[in-house]
């Protein structure tokens, strides 16, 4: 199971860092240039609304689906067809409810305009989780990564022609990138369920309220968490917007940094939807969960950690690199909030180790609190530091939520603390940052800057024990004789 992780993050890896680097910093960060900081920050509170309610679209069922079908393939078709009728009432449900939010959250006219086309590229997102779930739980990694970036990939070339491409000299609207968003999804949606269907065949939905009946039962848990989980990662945004004067324009210089943190924050989640259907076939067959609880987390810290340290120690450049307006004020929120990458990728191993073993009173209660924590950090903080507040309010609760998480796992299934591998992690992080600091000292391009550190980390991180050197040798071994046989 080891060596079929570390084969298949390494391929969701590679496209990843081929395909959502350039459109989170190339195109998303143009359309922000091209519409300005305060109409793209209104757009920014907007779709943190929409993601805020979004569970409302699954409650849960793609978690759960995962789960089951990845300990019992032949279940797939049964609970496919399932819920198919249910999926669609969600939608109806979802739109109400978030359209009642944004009408007593004081949002009016083009507002309301664009929030309705968000409201389908949220629906047409949460069909591909689902799918992609279920291709996942059958083992086909493979296809699973390609679909995670086959939407940015077709959003890259669509966008790209409307911001450059076009005869006309009309000024870009940001109801224009909606709209290519919702064509991406679409088409991704199409692909992916063609995939499904192979194993499946075809749909036949059906209204069983006995078994829709139990799935929510068995769902609950999930949408009660990522509910909570949700409104601590998404209220900086829509508080900001709304709590401040001049909130959109603040939304939109927060929206800057967050960028950035989304864009690494991608990886994790792809490392998250890679371990969820490997936690739980281990579970389902009694085996150990600790030695790829172990192997997950050291990758995951090394690469988070070297993030953060060359982030934070060059923020004001990375800000600088990509925007022209706001950076002295975007710059320090970016340097807080992209620490909260490494309390995030914690989270993406103990909170999915968790998830996949059902344990899930637990996390509710920890989410609750974490909910609390943040809004009542971003009440205080907010109004006397603005984004820079907001990001110091994420990160003491990803922070404080991640350390929880871990404490539970760790009482759940017995996990031990590896001293070698903690003392090596401490060693690497106190070196990065040493020569972090040395580059900040003596004044390194941040271009030579990232390559330098890069290089350094890795260096680092196989000296501390924490890259699987002896499983990446194994996979190499085997590619090789897989050559040599040919086809």
């Amino acid at each position: 199971m080891r060596r079929v992780f570390v084969s298949n993050l390494a391929l969701v890896l590679v496209l990843n860092l081929l395909v959502k680097p350039f459109y989170i910093l190339g195109i998303d960060a143009a359309v922000q240039v091209r519409v300005g900081t305060e109409a793209y920050g209104g757009y920014a509170a907007l779709l943190s609304l929409s993601f805020l309610l979004n569970i409302l679209l699954d409650l849960g069922i793609t978690n759960w689906n995962t789960r089951h079908v990845a300990r019992d393939v032949a279940s797939m078709r049964g609970q496919f067809n399932g819920v198919v009728v249910l999926r669609v009432l969600l939608v109806l449900l979802y739109a109400g409810v978030l359209f009642l939010a944004a009408f007593v959250l004081g949002y009016r006219g083009a507002e309301v305009q664009l929030l309705a086309v968000l409201v389908l590229n949220q629906a047409l997102a949460a069909t591909i989780l689902f799918l992609r779930g279920n291709i996942a739980a059958a083992q086909r990694f493979a296809q699973d990564s390609l679909l995670s970036v086959l939407d940015r990939a077709l959003l890259i070339g669509l966008c790209a022609w409307l911001l450059w491409g076009r005869g006309t000299g009309a000024p870009f609207n940001i109801l224009w990138f909606a709209w290519a968003q919702t064509l991406a999804y679409g088409i991704t949606a199409m692909v992916a369920l063609v995939l499904v269907v192979r194993h499946t065949g075809p749909p036949r939905p059906r209204w069983d309220p006995a078994f829709v009946k139990g799935v929510l039962r068995q769902s609950a848990p999930y949408a009660l968490l990522v509910l909570l989980m949700s409104f601590y990662y998404r209220t900086d945004t829509v508080m900001l917007e709304r709590l401040l004067p001049d909130g959109k324009l603040h939304a939109g210089i927060y929206a800057q940094g967050f960028r950035f943190f989304e864009a690494f924050n991608m990886l994790g989640y792809l490392l998250a939807g890679l371990l969820l259907p490997m936690f739980s076939r281990l579970l389902g067959t009694g085996a150990s969960v600790a030695p790829l609880a172990g192997l997950a987390t050291r990758l995951v810290l090394a690469g988070a950690i070297a993030v953060a340290v060359i982030g934070s120690f060059h923020a004001q450049e990375v800000m600088d690199l990509r925007y022209d307006e706001h950076t002295d004020a975007s710059a320090p929120a970016f340097a807080v909030l992209i620490w909260s990458f490494v309390a995030v990728c914690i989270t993406y191993v103990f909170g999915t180790l968790l998830t996949a073993s059902g344990d899930l009173r637990a996390l509710n209660f920890m989410a609750a609190g974490g909910m609390v924590l943040n809004i009542a950090l971003n009440l205080v903080l907010i109004p006397r530091y603005q984004a820079l507040g907001a990001a110091w309010a994420g990160l003491i609760t990803q922070g404080a939520t991640a350390l929880v998480q871990v404490a539970i796992a760790a009482r759940r299934f017995d996990l031990r603390p590896q001293w070698g591998p903690a003392f090596g992690l401490v060693g690497y992080a106190t070196a990065l940052l040493l020569l972090a600091w040395l580059s900040e000292a003596r004044e390194m391009p941040l271009l030579l800057a990232v390559p330098v550190l890069g290089a350094a980390a890795v260096g680092l991180a196989a000296v501390a024990g924490l890259l699987p050197l002896s499983g990446l040798k194994g996979l190499i071994v085997q590619w090789s004789d897989k050559r040599k046989a040919g086809p």
